[in-house]
């Protein structure tokens, strides 16, 4: 009996060891071929993807005054491109040294690639959020064209602003503040309708501090990623642990993201692009674990930041909210003071829905900041000012492309310049 045991038992032993070389070479493969079908390239892409984060230029999130200052920099690059051509053309019609026609020849070059480099700059925020002007002052302009404003045109703004995804609670508050103005005879055209929302939404957009993530003070600093499947939660995660590492910091994700079957090598496959280390359970293990150990090798290993995922999952999932504060208390036994950011990343084109997500998350784990994405392709960015108005949580960064510069800092100067600047100076630029 006890040879019959042991061969038993070396069996079990030689069964198991195979199984598990087995389920680590499937899941080798799965990466593997999750990798390859990201790096195809995408149909609605004007270039084909090359399969890696695009190496960070200089300082890939703009800083405020330059989205300010973008486009006074166009036009001034453009004057300099036009002195530049009529510099070599005069010298052409002088039958100059053909040395000194090259010099000009060049720098005319240089100075169209950087006119086109600040052309660029300025287009690219309120590019990305033309739809969403459209949405709202699109809307004005049909409903009110140049009529003076009066009882029956302001039924039409309502309707506008309660059509424009920004929430009830602030599209009343909107139109308070027009009739605000009007009850003042103040003048009541088109104009002067915008400059009184956006005077409004300026005021809501200032009642929160949109400062940077907090990354000061005893390491490692957690940030808690939450959001619904689909939100771009995975890659807003693996952007900004390669925009921190880029910065110099040594970074960590924890895949806590074990129920969704190839979450975890989702999110692998974005550590290898970023070139920062994982720490992932097998599909079905305990999040809360996975995320308890993670903290506590970055705690071990002296890094600096460690970025927590989550299960993707509605906001209505009582059992899986649960869950949600289970892993928010485990990162807290792991780490004094943790979660010291939490991020709710959210879906642009979801419209008033994401304020219905913020509130739930909001109630499971306290949020102190929102990351909202796919800006470059919808008319409902207007959330913005619900989200802001309704939650009091700043928005912390915006997702206006597929690019890993794509994930900016947000800012509202250059939020409300797109939505409210003027076209005639926008066409002049471009």
């Amino acid at each position: 009996t006890d040879v019959a045991f042991i061969a038993i038992l070396a069996f079990s032993v030689a069964f198991f060891a195979i199984g598990f070389v087995y389920l680590r070479k499937k899941r080798a493969e799965r990466i593997d071929a999750l990798t390859e079908e990201l790096e195809k390239p995408r149909v609605d892409e004007g270039e084909p993807s090359k399969g890696e984060l695009p190496p960070p230029s200089g300082d890939v999130v703009p800083k405020a005054d330059e989205l300010a200052q973008a486009e006074k920099t166009a036009l001034l690059k453009r004057a300099e491109e036009d002195e530049a051509r009529r510099a070599r053309e005069r010298l052409e019609k002088q039958q100059a040294d053909d040395a000194d026609i090259a010099a000009a020849k060049a720098r005319e070059s240089d100075a169209a690639k950087a006119a086109d480099d600040a052309r660029s700059k300025a287009k690219d925020l309120r590019l990305a959020l033309s739809a969403t002007r459209d949405g709202i002052l699109g809307r004005l302009q049909k409903a009110i064209g140049q009529k003076d404003i009066d009882a029956a045109v302001l039924d039409d703004v309502e309707a506008v602003l309660f059509g424009a995804d920004i929430g009830s609670k602030t599209a009343d508050r909107l139109l308070g503040a027009v009739k605000a103005k009007l009850s003042g005879k103040e003048l009541a055209s088109l104009s002067k309708v915008e400059a009184t929302l956006r005077d409004e939404a300026r005021a809501i957009l200032a009642s929160v501090t949109n400062a940077p993530l907090a990354l000061d003070g005893n390491k490692p600093r957690v940030i808690l990623v939450l959001g619904v499947n689909g939100s771009g939660k995975t890659t807003t995660i693996g952007k900004l642990a390669a925009q921190l590492k880029d910065g110099g910091m040594k970074v960590l994700l924890g895949a806590g993201d074990t129920f969704r079957a190839a979450a975890a090598d989702q999110l692998e496959v974005w550590a290898k692009r970023a070139d920062v280390p994982i720490v992932a359970g097998a599909d079905g293990a305990d999040p809360s674990s996975v995320l308890f150990e993670a903290v506590k090798r970055g705690k071990t290993e002296g890094f600096d930041v460690v970025i927590c995922d989550t299960a993707g999952r509605r906001h209505t999932k009582v059992n899986l909210m649960e869950e949600l504060k289970k892993g928010a208390r485990f990162i807290c036994k792991a780490c004094d003071g943790a979660p010291h950011e939490t991020l709710l990343v959210l879906d642009a084109t979801v419209g008033q829905n994401a304020i219905a997500q913020a509130k739930e998350f909001g109630g499971a784990a306290p949020l102190t900041g929102i990351v909202l994405t796919k800006l470059d392709g919808t008319a409902k960015g207007g959330v913005v000012l619900g989200i802001v108005d309704e939650m009091k949580v700043p928005v912390r960064y915006i997702g206006v492309g597929e690019k890993i510069g794509d994930l900016r800092r947000f800012d509202a100067d250059g939020f409300l310049d797109a939505l409210f600047g003027d076209d005639s100076a926008r066409a002049a630029a471009e």
